[in-house]
């Protein structure tokens, strides 16, 4: 039979269209070849932890995901460890990081790790978490006025304790020294969950941990919370006034979000952002939520890296006021 041009040509687009569907199938199905590491740059205890292995036991419950997520902590250098291990994994598409704001600190704190926060592939925003000023219930200390008081005469002596070296703690903690004209000195710790315990073993004077992360201390009557900064007062401690309220505006959150490593296919990242998308929108992520006090919606892809891009130039600005680093 003979086959016309014109027949010949129809029989090619329509060969080049039954591939173009069969790659978008495959494109649309992809799904991780063997367990995804799921790497945590912080310590065992704290919120960034305890946020990624509720993550963990959603996605298992509901098969969110067809091969399981593996948390690692390696909480090592202020998270240098995580972001210098993910910056390694450069196109593997099975291993994804809960990131803190240590994701934005370090790197600019430690410029010989050649780490850009923005090469990071973004996958997903879960919450933006919140700090309260925290005291021992034994220190009788009810309010910032007692509390800048009390600072104030043990001077030196006064220990914050918090996570890691010029991190989110410290930043707090040289905002209230400029601010009251305090000298407390602050100590660093591996994670949250350590820094509750200095607190409620009375080994520091104050934190200004997550609620996440002094919640149990909290309920317990162990610690009592001073200030907030954040914007609105928490639903959680709604006589707990805001920084602002007390005349000096200083909101200030930390991120809780999921990257790839650079050059992360298009595929995964799709994968992962339906699998942390369905996270976000579970009953427990919403209810751990409202539990631990923590704020902020779901974003991804261009709007997380436009997040980052700003959180970027403000560390900076922070870190550069206190003489971390130069201008």
């Amino acid at each position: 039979m003979k086959i016309t041009h014109k027949a010949e040509k129809l029989c090619f687009v329509l060969f080049a269209a039954a591939v173009a569907f069969a790659t978008n199938v495959v494109a649309a199905d992809w799904q991780p070849k063997k367990p995804v590491e799921f790497v945590i740059m912080a310590g065992p205890g704290g919120g960034a932890d305890k946020m990624a292995r509720l993550m963990q036991t959603v996605i298992e419950k509901h098969n969110f995901s067809s091969k399981p997520l593996i948390p690692v902590n390696k909480s090592g250098g202020s998270g240098a460890e995580a972001l210098v291990y993910l910056n390694g994994k450069s196109g593997d598409d099975h291993t994804v990081m809960v990131t803190l704001n240590s994701f934005y600190t370090t790197p600019l704190r430690q410029p010989a790790l050649n780490i850009d926060p923005l090469k990071f592939t973004p996958i997903a925003r879960m919450a933006e978490d919140t700090f309260l000023l925290w005291v021992h219930k034994d220190s009788g200390i009810k309010n910032m006025e007692e509390f800048v008081a009390a600072a104030k005469a043990k001077g030196n002596d006064w220990v914050m304790a918090g996570t890691g070296k010029a991190q989110e703690d410290e930043l707090l903690t040289s905002f209230l020294n400029a601010t009251y004209g305090l000298s407390i000195r602050y100590i660093p710790f591996k994670g949250g969950g350590d820094v509750a315990k200095q607190l409620a073993g009375k080994h520091a004077d104050s934190t200004v941990n997550n609620p996440s992360e002094a919640l149990g201390f909290y309920q317990n009557g162990d610690v009592v919370p001073i200030a907030a900064f954040t914007a609105k007062r928490l639903d959680m401690f709604p006589d707990v006034p805001t920084m602002a309220e007390l005349g000096h505006p200083n909101a200030y959150y930390m991120q809780r979000s999921v990257v790839g490593p650079p050059g992360m296919s298009d595929d995964a990242v799709a994968y992962y952002r339906d699998v942390f998308t369905k996270v976000y929108n579970s009953e427990e992520w919403q209810g751990y939520k409202k539990t631990k006090s923590l704020l902020g919606d779901f974003i991804s892809g261009d709007d997380l890296h436009a997040y980052w891009t700003d959180a970027l130039a403000n560390h900076k600005k922070l870190l550069t006021e206190i003489g971390e680093i130069k201008q």
